[in-house]
C-alpha cells in the first residue's frame, strides 16, 4: 500500500494545515472553537469506529478546513457540512473539490438549523465545537428522525455527562434526556496535542447509537419530568419537582406529584440523582396521565 492510499485525510498534519490557513489567510477563531485536528490516526480512528460508509449521509457541524470532511467523503457518503464561519466556506469547497458531487455546504449556525434541510442523514460525524456540542447532539437526537449514530469529539467534560450513571456527580437532567435517545457504545481520549492551535481542555470522542423511540411525546415528558427533578438538585425530589410545576401554573402541585410518585413507584423523600433513566420514563408516563395539562409545558 502506497503512503498516499494510506492517508486517511490529506490535511490531518501541521503542514497541511498551515499551508492551507495560509493559502487563505486564515487565523482561528477561540469564540468559535476553532481547532483543527491535525493528527491522521484520530481521524482514522473517528472513522472506524462511527462504520461510516458509502451507505451513509453524514451531517457534519463545524467541518472547519475539511480534515474530518475530506475522510468521511473518500469513504464513499454523502456530507452535509454545517458551517457558521463564511471564511471557510470557500475553503471547503477548495479543500473537497475531488468529492464535490457528494458534498453540501450550509452556512449556518447549527443550533438555527431546520431539520428538513438534512434530508435523510442517518449519521451525525463531527469534531464539534465545544461552547454548542452537548446542545446540537442532543437536538439532532430529537429532530433527526433517520439518525442512527452520532460519533462526535466533544469535551471531556462533556463526555463524562454522556455516559454519566445514577447517584455519581456527573448524572443529571441532561444524561437523563440523551440517555431517552442514545446510548454510548465507545469511546476514546484525544490529548490537546493532537489540534492546531492546541485547545486549553482533555477531549473525547464518543459514539452513540440511537434508541427507538415509540412515542416521542412521552419521550418529551419523561425529559421535562428530568427538568424538574434537577431544578434543585439537592433539594428531595418532591420538592424540586413541586417547585418546577408551581412555576408553571399547575394547580394542585403537590397532590398530582403525589400521584405520580407514588404510580411510578418513587419514595418523593430520595433526590432525582439517584433514580435511573428507566424511572424518568415511567415519571414522564405518569405525569401525562395524572396531568395531561403538561403537555403544552413540555420541552425537550
Amino acid at each position: 500500500m502506497s503512503q498516499e492510499s494510506s492517508v486517511c485525510s490529506p490535511l490531518a498534519n501541521v503542514a497541511a494545515t498551515k499551508k492551507v490557513m495560509q493559502q487563505f489567510g486564515l487565523f482561528t477563531k477561540k469564540s468559535l472553537g476553532q481547532n483543527f485536528l491535525i493528527n491522521d490516526d484520530v481521524v482514522r480512528h473517528i472513522c472506524d469506529i462511527s462504520q461510516v460508509s458509502a451507505r451513509d449521509h453524514v451531517v457534519e457541524v463545524g467541518p472547519g478546513i475539511g480534515t474530518l470532511t475530506c475522510a468521511l467523503l473518500k469513504s464513499g457518503a454523502q456530507v452535509t457540512a454545517i458551517e457558521q464561519d463564511e471564511r471557510l466556506i470557500p475553503v471547503l469547497s477548495y479543500t473537497c473539490k475531488a468529492w464535490q458531487n457528494r458534498l453540501q455546504i450550509i452556512h449556518s449556525d447549527a443550533l438555527c438549523i431546520n431539520p428538513k434541510e438534512l434530508g435523510d442523514v442517518n449519521k451525525f460525524i463531527s469534531n464539534l465545537p465545544y461552547a454548542i456540542a452537548a446542545t446540537v447532539v442532543l437536538d439532532f437526537f430529537s429532530q433527526l428522525s433517520h439518525l442512527e449514530s452520532a460519533c462526535v469529539m466533544v469535551q471531556k467534560e462533556v463526555a463524562d455527562r454522556m455516559c454519566a450513571t445514577p447517584g455519581t456527580k456527573d448524572y443529571g437532567a441532561y444524561t437523563v434526556k440523551l440517555a431517552l435517545r442514545a446510548r454510548p457504545v465507545a469511546t476514546f481520549a484525544v490529548h490537546p496535542g493532537n489540534f492546531f492551535p492546541p485547545p486549553h481542555v482533555e477531549s473525547t470522542v464518543i459514539r452513540l447509537d440511537a434508541i427507538d423511540v415509540p412515542d416521542p411525546r412521552l419521550c418529551d415528558a419523561a425529559s421535562m419530568m428530568a427538568n424538574a427533578a434537577f431544578a434543585q438538585r439537592r433539594k428531595t425530589i418532591s420538592n424540586s419537582c413541586r417547585a418546577y410545576f408551581s412555576s408553571r401554573g399547575i394547580a394542585n402541585a403537590k397532590e398530582k406529584l403525589a400521584t405520580i410518585f407514588e404510580r411510578s413507584g418513587v419514595d418523593p423523600s430520595i433526590r432525582g440523582e439517584v433514580l435511573s433513566v428507566d424511572t424518568y420514563r415511567q415519571l414522564g408516563i405518569e405525569a401525562m396521565r395524572v396531568c395531561p395539562e403538561l403537555a403544552e409545558h413540555v420541552t425537550k
